[in-house]
C-alpha cells in the first residue's frame, strides 16, 4: 500500500513516541525521518491528523501524541507483517523444544513471549470438551436458600449455595424439571438450553437455580489462565492516567480477562483490542494483541500492555509464538 504524507506521518509520530515515551514535534520528524518537507508542512499536516482525531496535544506541548484512534488506523491500514528475526526465531526454538511436558511447553511458551515483547503476557490452557451432566439435585436448605449440586460423566461433583427472593414451591419439582432440561447432555449443550429455557420461564426461583446451575457450567468450561511479565506492567505506569491495580486485579481475577480473550475469535492470525475495544473499564487504557492456538484453534494466547506498544513487532512476535506452540502439539 502506498501511504498518503499524511500517513507517513502518523507512522513516524507514533515510532517516535513509542521509542521515546514523549510528544513529537514536526521539528524533530523532520530531523529523524526523510519526509522531505518542511517542518512547516509537516505542522499543516498534523493539524489535519489532530482534527481526524488520530492525534493530540496531551497538554501545552508543543509535540503531539497518538489517540486510541490514530493507534487503530495505523493498526488496520498502516501496519505490516513482518516476519521474525533470527534471534527470535533462535529463542522460541531453544525453548519451546527444551520442554520435558505438556505443562512446562505452556509455562514457557508464556514466559518466552513476556520476555520478546516485554508485556505482560497470558496463555489460556485448553480445557476437556467430553465432560456432560449426569446428575442434578436441588437442596433447600432454607427458606430462601438452596443447594445446586451438578455431578459430571466422570462422577466429579460441582456445588453452589443460592439465596432465592422467593420460596420454591417444590424442590423436587425444580429438580425434575431441571433434571430433564440438562441430563446427559454436554457443558455446552446443557448451557445452550438453559439460556434458550430461562427466558421463557416465569417463576423466578427456578430462573435463579438455573442461572446458578450456568454458573457451574461455565466456571467448568472456562480455561485458567498463565501469566508471566507483571513487573513490565509495573515498570510502566507513567504509560497509565490513573493506578495499574485494576489491571493487576482483573489480570488476578482471570475472569474479566479470560471472557475477553473468548470474545477475541480471530478472524485473522491476530487480534487487536485497544483501550475502550476491550469494553472492561480495568482495560480502558490499555491494549491486547492475542492470536488462537491449537491444531483446533480453540485458545488464546496474547500480550497486554499499554495502548503506547510496538504493534507492528508485537503482532508479528505474537503470531509466531502461536504458529510455533500449534505446531508442537500438532505433533
Amino acid at each position: 500500500m502506498s501511504l498518503t504524507r499524511q500517513h507517513q506521518i502518523l507512522q513516524a509520530i507514533i515510532e517516535d513516541y513509542v521509542s521515546l515515551r514523549e510528544p513529537v514535534g514536526s521539528k524533530a520528524l523532520v530531523e529523524r525521518h526523510q519526509l522531505g518537507v518542511s517542518s512547516a508542512t509537516v505542522r499543516n499536516e498534523m493539524m489535519a491528523l489532530e482534527e481526524q482525531g488520530l492525534i493530540q496535544a496531551p497538554h501545552s506541548s508543543a509535540g503531539r501524541i497518538p489517540t486510541a484512534k490514530g493507534y487503530r488506523f495505523f493498526v488496520d491500514e498502516i501496519a505490516k507483517p513482518r516476519p521474525l528475526k533470527p534471534a527470535e526465531k533462535n529463542a522460541i526454538h531453544r525453548f519451546l523444544d527444551s520442554s520435558d511436558s505438556l505443562d512446562q511447553v505452556y509455562e514457557q511458551t508464556v514466559r518466552l513471549l513476556s520476555q520478546l515483547t516485554h508485556q505482560v503476557a497470558v496463555l489460556q490452557l485448553p480445557v476437556a470438551t467430553g465432560d456432560s451432566v449426569q446428575h442434578v439435585e436441588i437442596i433447600e436448605t432454607s427458606e430462601l436458600t438452596v443447594a445446586v449440586i451438578l455431578i459430571d460423566n466422570s462422577g466429579q461433583v460441582h456445588q453452589k449455595i443460592m439465596g432465592l427472593k422467593q420460596p420454591l414451591a417444590s424442590a423436587e419439582d425444580a429438580q425434575q424439571k431441571i433434571h430433564s432440561l440438562v441430563k446427559s447432555k454436554s457443558f455446552f449443550e446443557a448451557h445452550q438450553a438453559i439460556v434458550a429455557h430461562n427466558e421463557l420461564l416465569s417463576n423466578m426461583s427456578l430462573r435463579s437455580i438455573l442461572a446458578g446451575i450456568d454458573d457451574l457450567l461455565l466456571a467448568q468450561q472456562n480455561s485458567r489462565l498463565l501469566i508471566s511479565g507483571t513487573s513490565y506492567l509495573a515498570n510502566a505506569t507513567h504509560d497509565f492516567s490513573q493506578s495499574i491495580a485494576p489491571i493487576l486485579e482483573a489480570l488476578e481475577e482471570q475472569v474479566t480477562m479470560l471472557q475477553l480473550l473468548n470474545a477475541m475469535v480471530a478472524e485473522e492470525e491476530v487480534t487487536v483490542r485497544i483501550g475502550a475495544e476491550t469494553q472492561s473499564q480495568p482495560l480502558s487504557e490499555a491494549s491486547i494483541v492475542a492470536s488462537a492456538y491449537g491444531p483446533e484453534i480453540t485458545r488464546n494466547l496474547g500480550v497486554i500492555g499499554p495502548t503506547r506498544m510496538d504493534y507492528s513487532s508485537t503482532m508479528a512476535t505474537v503470531r509466531g509464538v502461536a504458529q510455533y506452540l500449534s505446531r508442537i502439539l500438532g505433533t
